[in-house]
């Protein structure tokens, strides 16, 4: 489970601690902390008060190092752990002031991220004993593509194309502007090779058309379990199919009997409730 380098970690770090902190990385414009005499020391723990699958361990650990590097970091849980309610997850011991002025940074990207990991975990959990695997989308918070697509994978679903770059996805409007399926597939597979080339399809016909085409995964839009039926039986293998579309968590277990390659959800990232999580302090 590879997380985003170091570098982009600390960089979105530091952009949401100098949002708080004035438009400069400097402790000291925390006003409120400023009421704490430089000599206190502290104790803290971090706990969350619902079930979670854990995720952004690297983030919290920046968040207090680019504040102050002497505060002292003990995990009790790594990404991808299932917590209860009121477990433990961080021992913190150093200056009062650096701890509650990194905490509400820390704990925005710890509860975000936790939230992607958990939803996604619920969702993996409906689908678990059948081949169908979970994807996220391009559906992120802006900033938190990377980070939001590591949660996914901490909560056991699988990602789908990171951005525009790295994988064609034709849709509706490419369709048109491109003059149809068959040339916008030509034209993907001549333009760069090994790229992969997915079509979203509306009706059966835009399916027979995107197979033939050669399309390496067709994206089912908002097609009914009886036309998805149909569509795997047509299919016979060909390319990967995936559904999209109307994705509750009472359909995911039926989707899941119909031999679909993959479920892709704009939920795991876009419609997420932070976690409720806690920072409490104890003085020295």
């Amino acid at each position: 489970m590879t997380s985003p380098d170091m570098h982009a970690i600390r960089e979105q770090v530091k952009t949401a601690l100098v949002e708080d902190l004035g438009g400069e990385l400097n402790a000291a414009n925390d006003i409120t902390a400023n009421l704490i005499d430089d000599n206190v020391n502290a104790k803290a723990t971090i706990i969350t008060r619902e079930q979670c699958v854990v995720c952004g361990v690297a983030w919290v650990n920046q968040a207090f190092a680019l504040i102050d590097e002497t505060v002292s970091l003990t995990w009790h849980v790594k990404d991808g752990d299932s917590v209860a309610p009121d477990t433990v997850l961080l021992s913190l011991e150093g200056s009062a002031k650096a701890i509650l002025t990194a905490e509400r940074t820390a704990l925005n990207f710890l509860q975000t991220l936790s939230a992607t990991a958990t939803v996604t975990a619920f969702y993996a959990n409906l689908l678990s004993g059948s081949k169908t695997k979970i994807l996220d989308t391009r559906k992120t918070l802006p900033g938190l593509r990377y980070a939001q697509k590591y949660a996914v994978r901490c909560g056991g679903g699988q990602n789908h194309r990171v951005g525009l770059f790295d994988a064609f996805l034709i849709k509706e409007n490419h369709i048109f502007s491109c003059g149809g399926i068959e040339h916008a597939v030509t034209r993907a597979k001549a333009m760069m090779p090994g790229k992969p080339v997915e079509v979203e399809v509306e009706n059966i016909d835009e399916l027979t058309q995107a197979m033939t085409a050669g399309a390496d995964i067709v994206m089912l839009d908002n097609f009914t379990n009886a036309q998805i039926q149909d569509a795997v039986e047509m299919n016979k293998g060909r390319c990967k199919l995936e559904v999209s579309g109307n994705i509750t968590d009472e359909r995911l277990a039926s989707l899941s009997q119909l031999g679909v390659d993959y479920i892709s959800s704009g939920a795991l990232t876009k419609h997420v409730q932070a976690i409720d999580l806690s920072l409490r302090i104890h003085l020295e």
